[in-house]
């Protein structure tokens, strides 16, 4: 049996640079630098070590807390560059975002890499260790990426996931709508729209920017579930991945039509919409055809007020943004991860409802 007061009595032990480093995670070495002043240590792992200080009653010099008033958390959101509307909409957000991110004392800014490069996206999270403390950014499902993540952990650089997860891999957490519910939200939607079986035909599509991307499969899954669990009389003849392009979405879209005279529904995972509503209109079919899509831009919405798209999924990139930047200061912070933070909602748009 340990020899040492309870935690309530007056004499308890007082706690050491032992007992902080192993509350903290670091190095007896490390604590003794922060505590000193030495340098060297990064942002993260001198609020780490100044928070379990606290936690544990450590007595700290009077000035350390004033002295390491912290500068402004570098943040990097990482999003691919292309077609997507929705993804230049967000981008532009974060770039806009400086005068309302100013009391999370960060400043953020946008890196753009090539889409679905799996290897141009772990070549540039790997650069970044050197220069910021957070980054996120929308993962694709490939090792050199979980390798460029294990990376940065390693060099306590904070680690988000944004709109589609990446698994086993040391992130901090994933920011973004449950993939797999807007899948089937997405799906009830549809069969909802369509109505009982008739004479119509009953076959739907799919399409998606693509299936690298964990949140596109997941609301593939979600929406396949859905519909064979209510809606069986409804057959879905395949996915399409147009790489988030409005001409590939055009092509495709095109061809599917032509090859299926009786399709009755589509579900657009992805980007690019507008590609697929030029299709149906110039095939005339808007009217006969129930068209689901995700990202509420300029391009969609104008797509709802015209009845060519029936509903937008959708969640505004203020509120990514934001949870994101709550998040990183609650890691900084050495609080828990959801301290202050809603869930993410999913929000459905119809040209009556839109904001």
């Amino acid at each position: 049996m340990s020899s040492d007061p309870v935690p309530d009595h007056p004499f308890r032990r007082r706690a050491n640079i032992n007992d902080v480093a192993r509350d903290a995670g670091v190095s007896t070495a490390t604590v003794d630098r922060v505590i000193n002043r030495r340098g060297g240590v990064r942002l993260p792992t001198i609020h780490r070590v100044l928070s379990a200080a606290d936690r544990l009653g450590y007595r700290l010099p009077p000035d350390l807390l004033a002295s390491y008033q912290p500068p402004a958390m570098r943040l990097v959101f990482v999003l691919p560059e292309g077609h997507n509307r929705y993804l230049k909409l967000f981008a532009d957000t974060i770039s806009r975002s400086a005068d309302e991110m100013a009391p999370y004392n960060v400043q953020c800014r946008v890196e753009l890499v090539p889409s679905f490069n799996p290897k141009a996206l772990a070549d540039r999270l790997r650069t970044l260790a050197s220069d910021c403390d957070g980054v996120a950014f929308m993962a694709l499902e490939h090792p050199l990426v979980r390798e460029a993540v294990t990376a940065l952990h390693a060099e306590d650089v904070y680690v988000l996931t944004l709109i589609t997860d990446l698994s086993n891999s040391p992130r901090a957490t994933f920011v973004g709508m449950d993939n797999r519910a807007a899948g089937r939200t997405a799906g009830l939607l549809l069969g909802r729209f369509l109505g009982p079986p008739g004479a119509t035909g009953h076959k739907v599509a799919m399409f998606a920017g693509s299936l690298s991307y964990r949140g596109h499969e997941e609301r593939e899954m979600g929406f396949r579930h859905i519909l064979a669990e209510s809606f069986p009389h409804l057959q879905v003849i395949g996915l399409r991945e147009g790489m988030d392009d409005p001409v590939r979405n055009y092509e495709q879209a095109k061809t599917l039509l032509e090859q299926h005279p009786d399709l009755v529904g589509l579900y657009n995972v992805g980007g690019a919409s507008e590609g697929i509503a030029r299709a149906l209109t110039e095939a005339g079919r808007p009217q006969h055809v129930v068209f689901i899509g995700h990202g509420l831009t300029a391009e969609t919405r104008a797509l709802l007020v015209d009845g060519i798209i029936d509903a937008i999924i959708n969640v505004a990139p203020e509120t990514l943004m934001r949870s994101a930047a709550r998040i990183f200061c609650n890691l900084r912070d050495g609080r828990p991860l959801a301290t202050g933070i809603d869930p993410i909602p999913i929000g459905v748009f119809l040209r009556e409802n839109l904001p």
